[in-house]
């Protein structure tokens, strides 16, 4: 059956502050508490780029335990300037949590990161170890070429319907170059051009993360949309603005910390050899592959190792 969102995560809650924080260049981020104000910090960090924090990324933490802390990175969700790459990189969201992280008073803090969140995580990780606590990691993205590649050109091997749609929506002429003719519609100023092209390229990525299909709640918000389809295309056409096998070779800065990484074996937006990598050179973390999941974080085998992992982090000290 596919999966029903929500059924076994912790219940809604609702911020207890939350703000705008002015980190330079023009860029305000959104920033969100919940839980305990006095309880272990978690840091949240949502997928894409560009995807956003929701509600229901409260939920996946006991909020007597946890001082939650939730953030719409640079260009996305309720930051301003929507879907602006203008000084947005790696660099500048690692700069970014640090900020939050100073102006909340915050010693350390685990990381939660799925996705590109799970990239974020670990750059920020290897940026300021003294600063984390842990790592909670799902659908392992390292921004290496090959994982770039893969999303563009073989993703759909397993989803040629969504992939023809991908391909066709450009012209015959310019499918040769498929992320630069991405981008020329993208940043293009004209919503006649840039919604649809955006709504392609989404409609693409969600076709392919979830096991079973899910067709969503309803239509998506056009500007969510082309936050994440912007971003996501800037950052891929930057090599995510890092050098090819950054993270793994920083990686011996952090792997003294604990770490629980959660794949799903049939994740075809980030497949698990990539998690395999990352576990191998993190010889203490704990590996869960979910053996009926694909890539999304909601998805019900996703969720439950997830959970499990915040239940078990509990029990560290801070």
């Amino acid at each position: 059956m596919p999966f029903t969102r929500g059924s076994d995560l912790f219940p809604a809650i609702v911020p207890t502050q939350s703000g705008m924080l002015d980190v330079g260049d023009d860029h305000q981020i959104y920033w969100e508490e919940c839980g305990n104000p006095s309880g272990t910090p978690i840091l949240f960090l949502h997928g894409g780029p560009g995807a956003g924090c929701s509600s229901i990324h409260r939920r996946f933490f006991d909020p007597h335990h946890y001082r939650i802390i939730l953030l719409d990175q640079r260009g996305c969700g309720r930051s301003t300037p929507t879907a602006s790459i203008e000084h947005n990189t790696t660099d500048h969201l690692i700069a970014d949590l640090e900020q939050l992280r100073l102006f909340l008073h915050i010693d350390r803090w685990f990381i939660f990161g799925g996705s590109w969140g799970s990239t974020l995580a670990l750059a920020y990780g290897v940026a300021h170890p003294d600063r984390c606590s842990g790592f909670i990691l799902r659908g392992i993205f390292m921004g290496q070429s090959y994982e770039c590649d893969w999303f563009l050109h073989h993703m759909g091997t397993f989803q040629p319907e969504a992939a023809r749609a991908f391909r066709t929506f450009l012209p015959k002429e310019e499918r040769n170059d498929i992320l630069n003719s991405y981008i020329r519609r993208l940043n293009d100023p004209d919503p006649e051009i840039h919604l649809p092209a955006a709504h392609a390229w989404s409609s693409y990525e969600e076709s392919c993360a979830t096991l079973l299909p899910y067709h969503g709640s309803g239509h998506p918000d056009p500007l969510s949309t082309l936050c994440l389809a912007r971003l996501e295309a800037h950052y891929f056409k930057h090599n995510f603005f890092m050098e090819e096998d950054y993270l793994i070779n920083q990686i011996h800065r952090i792997i003294h910390l604990p770490c629980i990484i959660v794949q799903g074996r049939y994740d075809v937006v980030c497949p698990p050899i990539t998690a395999e990598h990352l576990s191998n050179c993190w010889q203490k973390a704990q590996f869960i592959v979910v053996p009926d999941a694909g890539h999304s974080a909601l998805e019900s085998g996703i969720r439950a190792a997830l959970i499990n992992a915040t239940q078990a982090f509990k029990s560290l000290a801070h």
